[in-house]
């Protein structure tokens, strides 16, 4: 009965959840590092963005969420979202308890950087919400606590993002505009503090023309992932590729294209409102 037991939760579903679309570069990386993982991907874009809610509303998303993922029986929730990260990690991780493993996208960058860069500068682009937090510098100097970590919000570009505006002219334009800022001068690294800007990497490393080391999560987290499950003896015993799901709060299309983006030929798309 012990063995069926873990063999069932073994191949019960990783859950993830983002405010709209950044989230699946999150899921891509999971999906290529643990094809036999079954994913639930919930993007709540009918609150989208998080970026300018406040801290409360965006806990309180956080936790509707993970009761859907739950009444669903995944096995693990992935908070896909910095800003969610850094306003809801602690809330849901005490909300579930021990019933399910909860992974954040701010602690395997924060890691990394702060292993890498010990006495240089780092950058951090994201939303507002995660600047205001100042989740990162925490983080880091808590690991190193001589890197210098310097902060600047890019409101535009998840919006711009999530619109499929990426690797074109408008794009270019808005993405120098931000990293021209003074703030962002001198660094050795930037992180993506938030996870639709993996889909611009390619035009912000172009912009620095390899000087600047550009640090995206995605990689990061699912490695954290297998690390957990692992550890837990959660991996997958299936021999097969696992079920891939893909639900929203409202639908849009902009998401189904870029869904279609990164899972092709997989994905099928459900209208899921769990807040009725």
């Amino acid at each position: 009965m012990l063995f069926l037991f873990l063999y069932m939760q073994a191949n019960a579903p990783i859950g993830i959840f983002d405010s709209g679309i950044g989230g699946l570069t999150v899921a891509a990386a999971i999906h290529r590092l643990l094809p036999n993982e079954s994913l639930i991907y919930f993007g709540d874009t009918a609150h989208f963005p998080y970026g300018d809610k406040s801290p409360s509303r965006i806990e309180s998303y956080g936790l509707g969420i993970a009761d859907y993922l739950l009444s669903q029986g995944c096995k693990m929730i992935v908070i896909a979202c910095n800003t969610a990260s850094a306003h809801a990690f602690k809330a849901v991780t005490k909300h579930v308890g021990n019933k399910v493993i909860v992974v954040n996208v701010i602690d395997p960058a924060s890691q990394v950087v702060a292993n890498r860069y010990p006495n240089g500068r780092v950058g951090v682009i994201a939303t507002r919400g995660t600047i205001q937090s100042g989740i990162y510098p925490r983080k880091i100097k808590k690991i190193s606590p001589n890197t210098e970590v310097t902060s600047l919000a890019t409101p535009l570009l998840a919006p711009m993002i999530e619109e499929g505006f990426f690797n074109n002219r408008i794009s270019r334009t808005v993405i120098h505009s931000y990293l021209e800022k003074k703030s962002l001068q001198n660094i050795q690294a930037i992180i993506l503090g938030c996870t639709h800007y993996p889909l611009i990497h390619k035009e912000i490393e172009e912009y620095y023309q390899g000087k600047v080391d550009v640090v995206d999560s995605a990689e990061m987290v699912a490695i954290s992932v297998k690390e957990a499950l692992n550890n837990n003896h959660l991996l997958s015993t299936n021999n097969e590729n696992g079920e891939l799901r893909f639900l929203v709060s409202d639908f849009t299309e902009s998401f189904e294209t870029s869904a279609a983006y990164f899972f092709p030929e997989k994905v099928h798309l459900k209208e899921c409102d769990i807040w009725k």
